[in-house]
């Protein structure tokens, strides 16, 4: 009996010795609470704590009119230009030419060492001369020959002069006619030859092909010029370099993405480098139907409208092709900085501020300028879009405008 008592006292607990350790578990239990209360009270004030953000006003864009339907860059370059060289190899003795002088057509630019080759063309007039002398003395016989013939002819038919001697008189005749034609050919062989030698000396005087203005002067007296280079670093190919201010135009490379906003003949209004204040009437002369694989544009030829002694070869210039607002290409919508409009899961898209709430609208593009975008469509003029702000913002997101 008094082992079953110890038995059960064994199994008896003790609440005494129980009871503390419960009621610091509540109190863990309680700070735990209070510490996730407090968290997910401060991440919901972070959350609806509003974002700060700088916006601008989307102004209307122009019903109608000629606009500016894409912006580009290029250079003044000449249709015509070129490097007068000479056709044949020699050394110069004079330039006539400096960097500035307008020349015309055919005016002597240089002139090449042509001793030998007037020696050669005398020499060839010599002989032209001497075969010329042959040809009429071979006439003389010709003549003298065919009147022998002609008399003995009569006297063989009177039967006083024998056969033989009329066959040797008719020899001599066809034997000097024959002759004759060989002179005469030999003739026309020293003529062709002095206009050969005639020509090589024309060569020796370099003339300007067309009318224009010497823009570079690459030999001096006493340099080799050849048309080809030849003989190391010593031989110059070129007299100076010619260039026809009428034939000056614009090119600039347009990316191939705003291709379809040019055609030929369309208005375009040039601003040169070097005179920012001067917009020079223009229109597209032509495109060129090829593309540049490297850099993903198509070369477009500008022309101007009236040329002017200051626009110059090589300037560096900016072009604004203009378009008509209602023809598609542009215009129309709202107006807003490139700065508003951002690139998400691959299209356009703006932020509008409304009840100083955030909503998301894609937009599609219309004119771009340098510093400005035109929204053809969802986006309407007066609307407030964000134009710096966080780089994650979120539909419905409360926003504060910056202080400015």
């Amino acid at each position: 009996m008094s082992e079953e008592k110890y038995s059960l006292d064994q199994l008896r607990l003790d609440r005494a010795e129980r009871g503390a350790p419960r009621g610091k578990g509540w109190l863990w239990l309680l700070l735990c609470l209070l510490l996730g209360g407090l968290a997910a009270g401060g991440y919901a004030f972070a959350r609806n704590r509003p974002a700060t953000v700088r916006t601008q006003l989307a102004r209307p864009a122009a019903a109608g009119g000629a606009q500016t339907v894409l912006n580009a860059s290029g250079y003044v370059v000449a249709r015509r230009e070129a490097t007068v060289s000479s056709k044949v190899t020699g050394k110069v003795v004079e330039v006539l030419i400096e960097e500035g002088m307008k020349v015309e057509a055919s005016q002597v630019l240089a002139r090449l060492d042509d001793s030998n080759v007037a020696a050669s063309l005398h020499e060839s007039e010599a002989q032209l001369a001497a075969a010329r002398a042959a040809l009429d003395e071979t006439k003389a016989q010709l003549e003298n020959a065919e009147k022998e013939w002609r008399r003995l002819s009569a006297l063989a038919a009177d039967k006083i002069a024998s056969a033989s001697d009329l066959d040797a008189a008719e020899a001599n005749m066809k034997a000097l006619r024959a002759h004759l034609r060989q002179l005469e050919h030999q003739v026309l062989v020293g003529e062709r030859d002095v206009a050969v030698w005639q020509q090589q000396l024309d060569d020796m005087v370099i003339r300007a092909p067309f009318a224009g203005v010497t823009v570079a002067k690459n030999a001096q007296p006493g340099e080799m010029i050849s048309p080809i280079s030849a003989g190391g670093g010593f031989t110059r190919t070129g007299i100076g370099t010619l260039v026809d201010m009428s034939s000056l135009e614009i090119e600039v490379d347009v990316n191939e993405s705003f291709l379809h906003r040019v055609q030929a003949g369309q208005a375009v209004e040039a601003v040169l480098d070097a005179y920012p204040d001067w917009t020079i009437p223009c229109k597209v002369i032509a495109i060129i139907p090829t593309a540049d694989r490297q850099k993903a544009t198509v070369k477009v030829r500008v022309g101007f409208n009236q040329l002017d002694p200051r626009i110059l070869p090589e300037m560096g210039v900016r072009v604004a092709v203009k378009g008509d607002a209602r023809d598609g290409a542009g215009g129309g919508g709202a107006v807003v900085a490139k700065a508003a409009v951002r690139k998400e899961d691959g299209r356009d898209v703006v932020w509008v501020v409304q009840e100083d709430r955030l909503h998301r609208r894609p937009v599609t593009l219309g004119l771009i300028n340098d510093n400005e975008v035109t929204a053809s469509a969802g986006l309407a003029a007066g609307e407030r879009v964000v134009l710096e702000g966080p780089a994650t913002l979120t539909e419905g997101q409360r926003v504060r405008e910056a202080a400015k």
